[in-house]
């Protein structure tokens, strides 16, 4: 739908588990399961695909601010709506497949989003919460933001084309031993790492970040288009042959072990634990 704000027109569309808006030259992405601590699912992953696209129509779009609503970013995947949660024998090979790639594609489509996007961090940042921030042209977090990785935990690998993006921001020796950890690391470490931008107070994150995104938009649309696609395409060159085309395979191979499944049961059970006491 699109209203009238003063001589500024406001376009918003309807999702299930997510809230976007155009207003001029700045969008906003919110992921709204704020009771689930915007864990991502397998509708959430349908619906930022779409989102992506919806954004992309909107020309004079500069700017895409992406946050989550209440206490976190996001608590990474969702435990109780995995895509690979409605996966089994009976399906075809292609089917198995094409929901193993879901988390891939969504996340191809908001890094290729033509908008600058500013991840605006709170809370928990966990497992494809973090790949959501690395897919983020800019980051800014709180400084009491958790960020850890618990895919291996789980038994499975870090998917999303999570591996070659952190390899990407992080180096190959840091993304090895997060994600094989599963530890936690704090705001100061991520940013001394490069992975942050900006670090805040908590209480000055919301205008951190529309500071930034302000500064961005008094600058000249075309250099600034033309530096997000240059970046890109020469961090494409140097991860040549470090690619995420097969995530879904990895995926799917990895629950069929049945190590991996008691390592899912284990992890699953101690955080629906957690979350009961929160």
């Amino acid at each position: 739908m699109a209203t009238q704000i003063g001589a500024t027109e406001k376009d918003t569309r309807e999702f299930q588990t997510i809230k976007v808006e155009v207003e001029g030259a700045l969008g906003r992405l919110i992921l709204n399961r704020p009771e689930r601590l915007n864990a991502i699912g397998a509708t959430m992953l349908l619906e930022l695909a779409e989102a992506a696209r919806w954004f992309d129509r909107h020309r004079e779009l500069r700017v895409v601010i992406v946050s989550g609503a209440g206490r976190a970013f996001s608590a990474g995947a969702d435990l109780r709506d995995s895509p690979m949660g409605a996966v089994n024998a009976d399906h075809s090979w292609l089917y198995r497949r094409e929901v193993g790639q879901s988390g891939l594609r969504a996340a191809d489509a908001l890094e290729q989003m033509h908008a600058v996007t500013i991840a605006q961090v709170q809370g928990y940042a966990v497992g494809g919460g973090l790949v959501l921030m690395a897919l983020c042209d800019l980051r800014v977090a709180a400084d009491d933001a958790v960020f850890f990785i618990p895919e291996i935990d789980l038994g499975v690998p870090l998917a999303w084309g999570g591996i070659p993006r952190l390899v990407r921001e992080i180096g190959p020796a840091l993304t090895k031993e997060l994600v094989m950890t599963c530890r936690r690391f704090t705001p100061a470490e991520a940013k001394a790492a490069g992975f942050l931008n900006r670090v805040v107070p908590a209480d000055q994150l919301e205008r951190e970040v529309n500071q930034l995104a302000a500064q961005l938009l008094a600058k000249p649309s075309v250099p600034v288009i033309i530096t997000k696609e240059h970046v890109n395409a020469v961090t494409r060159v140097m991860s040549a042959g470090i690619t995420s085309f097969a995530d879904g395979d990895a995926l799917l191979g990895s629950i069929g072990e049945a190590e991996s499944r008691q390592a899912a049961r284990n992890y699953t059970k101690k955080a629906l634990g957690a979350e009961r006491e929160l």
